[in-house]
């Protein structure tokens, strides 16, 4: 329901100092027995009950319950809400009571989550908006005095230095001239928060973590902090153990060719991300030990995720299986803190780790690894899918475009294209990736949830592939924010790499290349 045209409102006059609490205030656990709040107005005619009424995202305001708007033409029940204290908090003045933070429930389909209210103050009035938002970042202290009566405790300055705690009773319901709207983007854009996981096209960085200078089996330029600051919001990878023992490490092909670490210490990177960007929601996708003799157990990687941290943010299905209609939306996964969906190309058990999503059942793929400068729309993974099925899933574009290298003991490699990066990158032209999701959304009635690509920075400027993720979403593309900081180039990369070639040592192949 849109915000109601009466919403209440707290008149503050501008020299008083309104308290407010912090991150780092105490937890406000105390908490009161249930609750309604009461308007009256001194003329008679207010009296009814406070509701909260839906005005964004995840966000609701205070309106009188009685109260009607053009969308909604019925009364709203009057809200249940609470008033929580901590063992720490105490009035500022001796003649004052105790304040704390007015909690409502927001009721979820599967839980409840406490949203706090604080006061938005707007600088072209003397009115400030009750906002409830989840969680309780920034809420507004209040009290009730001695009578019951909710009051705002501020501090009110006098001459010479002097002032005093004074309360604020009068609280006003006014006719909106402007609807109060979310303004708290999700993945970047406010136009996100409430469409579904499965209706968004995101970004995926090819390969991740392999980001190694003058290494041909490097498939990005900048580290993952930095991809995920850019707007990436899917991380692809291979996953491999060099024997049964060893701890799960991030490989390309194989640990002798390119081996950068830990999963662990790759995704507790990825976690200090999410902790600082708590509106955003990723995507994790696993190529399993690819091509080794035995592949990686689900509770091999739960081991992982767990060690790492990032377990808090994971998003659990309900359902082995699901189509496009059966997925939350963003701003419900923000709100119950599931921001991150992981899925595993082979051997996930969601019997035994629910969390860790089997691919196929979930979403397919163009053909993957091409060499094909076409850029085929055509279903590859999973085989035998039939088309009917594969129009009620998520798909996943791959614009990769590599070229094959066979080494002794490693066949096959493929190492990206170099140097047809910016053709491939770009919005526009014959191989560009602007025109593959064009042709693929007009192939299967709707764009692609997943863009894979090479080298993200790269195209016919900075960051283009953003752009053809904008218009695939249908929304306004932003310039200037990528790549890393830095206005990065193929020539200026190129620059550090001294010719270009493959050699090996002892067994140990090392390849490196100039485009």
């Amino acid at each position: 329901m849109k915000a109601s045209s009466l919403v209440l409102s707290l008149a503050a006059a501008a020299i008083a100092s309104a308290q407010d609490c912090s991150v780092s205030e105490p937890f406000y656990n105390i908490t009161s027995k249930p609750f309604h709040l009461l308007v009256k107005s001194q003329d008679g005619k207010v009296d009814d009950t406070l509701s909260a009424c839906h005005v964004g995202a995840a966000l609701e305001s205070l309106c009188l319950s009685n109260a009607k708007s053009p969308s909604n033409t019925s009364p709203l029940a009057a809200a249940d809400f609470y008033f929580n204290t901590s063992v720490y908090s105490q009035a500022p003045d001796a003649s004052l009571t105790v304040p704390g933070i007015l909690v409502w429930d927001l009721p979820t389909t599967t839980m409840n989550v406490s949203s706090s209210a604080a006061f938005e103050y707007d600088p072209i009035s003397t009115l400030a908006t009750p906002i409830l938002s989840p969680g309780s970042d920034r809420p507004t202290l209040l009290a009730f005095d001695s009578n019951d009566f909710l009051i705002l405790q501020a501090y009110v300055r006098g001459e010479n230095n002097t002032g005093s705690y004074q309360e604020f009773y009068r609280w006003t319901t006014t006719i909106a001239s402007r609807p109060t709207v979310n303004t708290q983007p999700c993945n970047g854009y406010v136009e996100f928060c409430n469409r579904k996981f499965s209706n968004v096209s995101m970004v995926v960085a090819h390969n991740s973590p392999f980001v190694k200078p003058h290494n041909a089996a490097s498939n990005q330029i900048y580290p993952v902090l930095t991809q995920l600051q850019d707007g990436i919001r899917g991380l692809q990878f291979e996953t491999h153990m060099p024997n049964e023992t060893s701890p799960i490490r991030l490989c390309h092909t194989s640990c002798n060719l390119l081996d950068v670490g830990l999963l662990e210490t790759y995704l507790a990177t990825v976690k200090s991300w999410l902790d600082a960007n708590p509106y955003e929601v990723i995507a994790i996708m696993m190529g399993n030990n690819n091509d080794a003799s035995f592949r990686i157990t689900p509770e091999q990687y739960s081991a992982a995720f767990s060690a790492s941290g990032i377990l808090e943010y994971i998003w659990t299905p309900p359902a082995a299986s699901m189509n496009l209609s059966s997925w939350p939306t963003l701003s419900e996964m923000i709100l119950k803190r599931q921001r991150v969906v992981v899925m595993l190309d082979y051997n996930a058990d969601q019997s035994t780790v629910p969390w860790l999503l089997d691919e196929w059942n979930y979403q397919w793929q163009t053909p993957f690894s091409p060499t094909n400068p076409s850029f085929p729309c055509t279903q590859q993974r999973p085989p035998g899918q039939s088309a009917a099925l594969s129009r009620q899933r998520m798909y996943m574009v791959n614009h990769n475009l590599n070229i094959n290298v066979s080494l002794q003991g490693i066949p096959d490699i493929l190492i990206p294209a170099y140097s047809l990066l910016d053709e491939v990158n770009a919005v526009e032209g014959n191989a560009s990736v602007g025109r593959n999701v064009r042709e693929c959304a007009d192939l299967w009635n709707r764009p692609p949830n997943w863009i894979l690509v090479d080298y993200y920075n790269f195209g016919n400027f900075n960051g283009s592939v953003f752009e053809v993720a904008a218009e695939a979403n249908g929304v306004p593309f932003r310039k200037g924010r990528c790549c890393g900081g830095l206005a990065a180039s193929k020539a200026g990369l190129g620059r550090g790499i001294a010719g270009g070639g493959i050699w090996g040592l002892g067994g140990l192949w090392v390849l490196w290349w100039l485009w």
